[in-house]
C-alpha cells in the first residue's frame, strides 16, 4: 500500500492544522493527506471538528484563527477565495446542500459550470448527470427549493461534479435522508469514485463510509486518533464499539 501510494500524486495535504473560535480549539493539530483517485473518509461523532476542517481546508469559516499547512496540489491554500477554488478545480458539497432554491434544477446545474466556457461539453455533462440522477431529469425545469431533502442533495452533488472537480469534498452527504436515500447517494459516490474523481468524504455514517472508501481517518474531539485502511477498520474493535453499534 504504502509504494503504491508514493506512486500517486498528492493532492492534498494538511500538517499540524490548528483552527481556534475565540478561546475554543475546535482543531487541535491535524495531519491527513489524500492521494490521487483514492476516496478517503472522515469519521467521527458530531462536533468532533470534521465539518471545521472542511471549511478550513476552503477558507468558508467565521473569525477564527487558522494555523497550519493545507497544501491542494503542492499550492498552499492560504489566502485563496472560494471563486479561486473552483477555478482551480476543487469543488465541495456543503453539509446543508446549499442550493440555488429560486432556480431550477437546470441552472443550477449550469452554475455549477460557471467557470467552463465549453458549451457542447457542459450539456452534455448535463445529459451526463441527468442519467447518474434521472429524477433530476424528470424535475429539471422545478425549482430547487421545491425538491426533497434527497434529491436536493443530489442536485448539490451533480452540481458540484459539474465543475470537473480535480478533488471533491462531500460533507456529511447523508444527514437527514430516509435509508432508502442514504443507499443511493453512497451508490453515486462509489460510482464518481470508480471513475477515478479524487474524493474527502467527511460522514457520520461510519459503515457506509468506511465500507466506500479506500482508506479512513478517525476524529475525535479535534484530533485525529486513527487512521488506516477503511476495510481493516471495519473490523477494528474500537470502531465496532464507537461507530459501529457493535461490541
Amino acid at each position: 500500500m504504502e509504494s503504491i501510494r508514493l506512486m500517486t500524486k498528492n493532492i492534498l495535504s494538511i500538517g499540524d492544522l490548528r483552527v481556534a473560535y475565540g478561546g475554543i480549539q475546535a482543531v487541535k493539530g491535524i495531519a491527513l493527506e489524500v492521494h490521487e483517485g483514492e476516496l478517503v473518509t472522515l469519521i467521527g461523532a458530531n462536533g468532533a471538528g470534521k465539518t471545521t476542517t472542511l471549511k478550513a481546508i476552503t477558507g468558508t469559516l467565521p473569525d477564527c484563527r487558522v494555523e497550519g499547512r493545507i497544501e491542494y496540489l503542492g499550492q498552499s491554500l492560504q489566502g485563496r477565495k472560494a471563486f479561486q477554488l473552483v477555478q482551480s478545480k476543487l469543488a465541495m458539497v456543503p453539509e446543508g446542500r446549499g442550493v440555488f432554491t429560486r432556480m431550477s434544477i437546470h441552472e443550477n446545474l449550469l452554475m455549477g459550470a460557471y467557470t467552463r466556457n465549453d458549451k457542447a461539453q457542459i450539456a452534455a455533462d448535463v445529459e451526463r448527470w441527468f442519467g447518474v440522477f434521472p429524477r433530476l431529469k424528470e424535475r429539471s425545469a422545478q425549482m430547487a427549493g421545491t425538491l426533497s431533502g434527497g434529491e436536493q442533495q443530489m442536485l448539490a452533488m451533480a452540481r458540484a461534479l459539474m465543475s470537473h472537480p480535480t478533488l471533491l469534498l462531500l460533507d456529511e452527504p447523508s444527514m437527514g435522508l430516509s435509508p432508502i436515500m442514504v443507499e443511493k447517494i453512497f451508490e453515486v459516490i462509489r460510482n464518481i469514485s470508480a471513475q477515478g474523481i479524487t474524493i474527502l468524504l467527511v460522514e457520520q455514517n461510519a459503515k457506509l463510509a468506511l465500507e466506500a472508501a479506500n482508506r479512513a481517518y478517525v476524529m475525535e474531539s479535534g484530533l485525529i486518533t486513527m487512521s488506516g485502511v477503511a476495510r481493516q477498520m471495519l473490523n477494528d474493535p474500537k470502531i465496532k464499539v464507537a461507530y459501529l453499534g457493535e461490541g
